[in-house]
């Protein structure tokens, strides 16, 4: 006889949400840095390059810093925020550089 394993309550939280969509914007992030870094070597574009490069310190870095932080207690929440910050700076300048010097 099989017992159908039970998942309990599965209300829908403003956290759960949060985390879902979170997940979400890294993973579409990802997805065009890969996009971006194959037209990088079919055409050997280096502003798609940085476009990759860009989208990655955008949003895959500070997913990373935010598992860290997680992960060990001892990097502080305003080192991990900071880092975040630096990460998403200048994943951004590089998507402007890309842009504005394109070829």
């Amino acid at each position: 006889m099989h017992v159908p394993l039970q998942l309990g309550d599965l209300a829908v939280t403003p956290r759960t949400v949060l985390f879902v969509s979170e997940f979400l914007s890294i993973g579409l992030g990802l997805v065009i840095a890969y996009i971006a870094f194959q037209g990088y070597r079919r055409n050997d574009s280096r502003p798609m390059l940085f476009i990759a490069v860009g989208f990655v310190l955008v949003t895959g870095l500070p997913a990373v810093f935010a598992g860290a932080f997680l992960a060990f207690a001892e990097v502080g929440e305003l080192a991990a925020a900071a880092a975040t910050q630096v990460s998403e700076i200048i994943g951004m300048l590089c998507i402007i550089y890309a842009l504005r010097n394109g070829k």
